[in-house]
Formats: structure tokens, sequence, C-alpha cells
């Protein structure tokens, strides 16, 4: 549905984005993620033909943005990171006319302006000026035009910038139930908005894609092995740890903290292996108490951190 390969942008000297290539799949939500700076606004605009590349190209729902810029944006919903609202108007009178210059067909307007505002919440504010609204809800209009043509694919950048934790919680939500009606990209720099919202993440940094992958499958990867968090209740934490370590697979065991009989373990294993029977067996069989056993995954902070800092970006 959406096909990016090798996209540049320079303005002069500086180079915003650099040979940059993903795809996204027809219903699928990818998150954009990376700091401030890191060119994810820059790819966007791209994508939309609001700025033409330097070099590279972008397929949207079949159709080169370049080169059949008018049919692509036709599929295409855009919420920029300012949403372009006309403060003069009210919030009605401008979805109004947002809805006849992107081609709804007359008879369908009113109900297509009623729909998107009913999905974003700003029902309310229909007699409002633009001007007078506040950011979350100008945020939240500029969501509500990007989706009047019902386009095949949906490009939000920072889309619950400015809304109040009730308001982000409702926003997520309209976008996952989005998913798999429209193909979206989710550009953001807050974590939770991509584990929340996205089968599949693209990070990118100083203009750079970093990883293209699910977040578990980033996890994996990073960790190098498997890891399990183990607590244990019994009278002599040495003990605990050796008959851990002597698990066939195990490569490491480390004692994370302890309160009296009770003590927390991190085990890692060999990648691939599964060794939660054996651990659980090489308790039990000492008469200790087996409190917990989960696998330990990186949070995606920690992922975005190991991808993001120095050292690895260059």
């Amino acid at each position: 549905m959406i096909e990016v390969q090798h996209l540049t942008k320079r303005y002069g000297p500086t180079i915003a984005v650099d040979d940059v290539s993903f795809r996204v799949e027809k219903g699928e939500i990818l998150g954009f993620l990376g700091p401030n700076g890191a060119g994810k606004t820059t790819t966007m605009r791209v994508l939309t033909g609001y700025v033409p590349p330097s070099e590279g190209r972008a397929v949207v729902a079949g159709y080169d943005i370049f080169d059949q810029p008018i049919e692509a944006k036709r599929r295409i919903g855009y919420l920029p990171e300012t949403p372009p609202l006309y403060p003069e108007m009210t919030v009605g009178d401008y979805l109004l006319f947002v809805s006849k210059i992107k081609g709804v067909p007359r008879a369908d307007r009113k109900a297509r302006v009623a729909e998107a505002m009913e999905r974003t919440r700003v029902a309310d504010m229909a007699g409002r000026h633009c001007g007078k609204l506040s950011k979350g809800y100008r945020q939240r209009v500029g969501l509500a035009q990007a989706l009047l043509h019902n386009p095949e694919v949906l490009i939000l950048d920072e889309p619950t910038a400015g809304l109040d934790p009730k308001q982000i919680i409702e926003t997520r939500q309209l976008i996952k139930h989005l998913g798999g009606d429209h193909t979206i990209i989710l550009s953001t720099h807050i974590l939770p908005e991509v584990s929340q919202t996205c089968g599949r993440v693209v990070i990118i940094n100083k203009g750079r894609v970093v990883a293209v992958d699910t977040p578990e499958n980033l996890t994996a990867r990073l960790r190098g092995s498997e890891t399990m968090y183990v607590q244990v209740d019994a009278p002599v934490a040495g003990d605990v740890r050796a008959a851990l370590q002597a698990v066939p697979g195990v490569t490491e065991v480390s004692v994370a903290d302890t309160r009296g009989n009770v003590a927390n373990y991190e085990v890692n294993s060999e990648s691939g292996r599964d060794v939660r029977r054996e651990l659980a067996s090489a308790i039990v069989s000492h008469g200790w108490g087996l409190l917990e056993l989960r696998p330990l995954r990186m949070s995606l902070e920690e992922i975005f951190l190991h991808l993001t800092t120095e050292d690895v970006a260059q």
C-alpha cells in the first residue's frame, strides 16, 4: 500500500532524510518513531507531496507521489504537525469546505462532516470559530479533516499532541479502530503511542532508519538471548542461584534484589531455548517456593534508547 525507496531530502548542506526505505502493508498501522529532529516530519511531508525529495521515490496506494501526485493525494488523509485550520471559520463550515475541496459528492457532504465530527468528538464545537479552539480541539478537528473523504491511507504526524489524557485514550482507540479499513503511518516521539496502537515500528535517527520490525522482534534481536524473571522463596539465596545456573541452556544468573527469604533472579539462556519447565523443576525439586516465573522483555523505551544513542547511531 505504501512503498518508500531510498528517500533522501537535503536542505542545502543539511541532510534531513538520508536514504530511507520501508514498506507498509494494506490495513497496517505503522509507528514512525524517533527523537525530535530525527527527520519524521520531513518524511511525512515528502510522502504527502508537500515537498519534493532530493532522491528516491514513494508509492501510495499504487500511485507514485511524484509522477501521479493528484491520484496519490486523493487517497491520502494527512494530519500535519500543525493542523491546517482557518481561524475565521467555524468548525462545521471549515469541515464542509474541506469536504468540497476533497471531492466528496455534494449529497454526502453533510453526513460525512457529521460522522467525522462524531468520531473525533468535536460535534459540540461545530459552531465555534477555529481560532478560538484549544490546542487539543484544534488537533481533533485536524484529524476530522483527514478522515472526511474516507481515504485509503492516513498519515498522522503527532496526532495526540496537546490532548488531555482522556482525549489521548479516545484518539488511540479511534486510530486502532481505523486500522484494517485504512493503512496508517503514525509519526510520534511518544513511546506509549507506538506500543499501544502499532503492530510494527520504524525507528529513525538523524535522518536514517535504524530499525524496522515489531517491538517483540526488536526485543529478541537486541537482547541476543532469552531472559526470565524468577522469584523464589528459599532460605539460602546462594543455593538457588547455583541450582538455576546448573540448568542446561542457562548462560547467566544474577540476583536482582532480596527481601528476607524471597529473592528475584534474572536468568539468561541460549537464544531460542525455552528453559521455563527446567527452571520450575529445579526450584520445586529442592522444596523451594516458586512465586513467579515469566519472560523479561526489553521495554520500547529501552529499545528506543539503545538504537538512538550516539554510539549506535554513528
